[in-house]
């Protein structure tokens, strides 16, 4: 007896059909619409750093991505309050709660590298040469090593 699988279907007819997908698809879908209109509501620079997390029994959960913007959302909290309450969807809305979350795979700070000229390098050899102190003349001229050339 030879297994047959079932025929492929299309993404969204899965998503449609299987309760828990259609449930998740559901929450996802009314998320996005609860992110739109804190959108409106919201300064154009900090759109970009805030977003729905849950709304669950009159509180609004956000989440930030620093402190910097989770400091100014504060400072507007009763403003926003109010104008989201006048909505339709945020009608209990009793607390607005934020949780800072810097995004996921944030890039590293980008790190600060000088080159070294010639110049400066055979500046370095030079005053090295008319140093006494073995070790200050050993670390100038580590230094003056650092030097590339660009030839």
């Amino acid at each position: 007896m030879a297994y047959k699988p079932p025929s492929a279907q299309p993404p969204a007819a899965l998503l449609r059909q299987a309760r828990p997908l259609r449930l998740l698809l559901n929450q996802a879908e009314r998320l996005e619409h609860l992110q739109r209109l804190l959108e409106s509501q919201l300064q154009p620079a900090a759109r970009a750093h805030c977003h729905v997390a849950s709304w669950r029994d009159g509180c609004l959960l956000l989440v930030v991505t620093d402190g910097h913007w989770a400091t100014r959302l504060r400072y507007q909290q009763k403003r926003l309050l109010t104008t989201l309450r006048a909505m339709e969807a945020f009608a209990n809305l009793q607390r607005i709660k934020f949780q800072v979350q810097p995004p996921v795979g944030a890039p590293a700070r980008p790190t600060h590298t000088t080159e070294l000229s010639q110049q400066a390098a055979q500046s370095l050899r030079e005053t090295a040469q008319g140093i006494d102190d073995e070790k200050l003349r050993a670390a100038l001229e580590r230094l003056a090593a650092h030097a590339h050339d660009k030839t």
